[in-house]
């Protein structure tokens, strides 16, 4: 599904899914080209970017990295409310949370009962693969065959596939098109896979709510 937003000039990407599978991470590695192998419990950040085109408006790109823990129900569905794509997001090495990616998209689909937005699945940890107990066969029946959704197999410490998870997430929502021509060039240089670090973006400005 794609979901053009010609007129916004903000758009935010929404990370969701259990705790401790890796969604600081993934944001880390996309904005830093960084990697901390030490699980922090996060609340709730909002990373913020800005983007300039060439004799046109400014776009704000705000990424919001929420809470594992279903003890914030309230957060999660503002969250929910707010956002224009979604990235749901499991560990490879965690049946439960694929089942948790499952549960959110219901909920999504409940609250945004009038169109359901952009989503990518993201199965993280692909890096360990001895501790595997969700196979990309079975994740790929569930998100594309039963969902007709989109899925990405990523590795946040490896550095493998994050980028191509926020290429899914905004072509969905049509930024790329508004990126200046020197921008676009400067992304397609960077490496889907293994290869130099550079990191991806520059962090024009950065928020974190608590």
């Amino acid at each position: 599904m794609s979901l053009a937003v010609p007129e916004k000039q903000q758009v935010r990407l929404v990370f969701l899914g259990a705790a401790g599978v890796g969604k600081t991470s993934l944001i880390r590695r996309f904005l830093l080209d960084a990697f901390d192998p030490e699980h922090r419990r996060t609340v709730e950040e909002l990373h913020c970017l800005e983007y300039e085109e060439r004799g046109g408006p400014k776009v704000r790109l705000e990424i919001l990295d929420t809470s594992g823990s279903y003890s914030f129900p309230a957060m999660r569905k503002l969250s929910i409310r707010r956002g224009d794509a979604f990235a749901l997001v499991y560990s490879v090495e965690d049946a439960e949370s694929l089942e948790s990616v499952r549960s959110l998209r219901a909920e999504i689909a409940a609250l945004r009962e009038d169109r359901l937005p952009p989503v990518v699945v993201v199965g993280n940890k692909a890096d360990r693969e001895a501790e595997r107990k969700v196979s990309a066969q079975q994740a790929l029946a569930t998100v594309e065959g039963e969902w007709g959704g989109r899925h990405v197999e990523a590795s946040a410490k490896e550095n493998r596939q994050v980028l191509e998870v926020f290429r899914q997430l905004l072509q969905q929502i049509d930024v790329p098109g508004r990126w200046s021509p020197a921008l676009r060039r400067r992304r397609e240089t960077i490496p889907k896979e293994k290869g130099p670090s550079k990191p991806p973006l520059n962090k024009t400005n950065s928020c974190s709510i608590c």
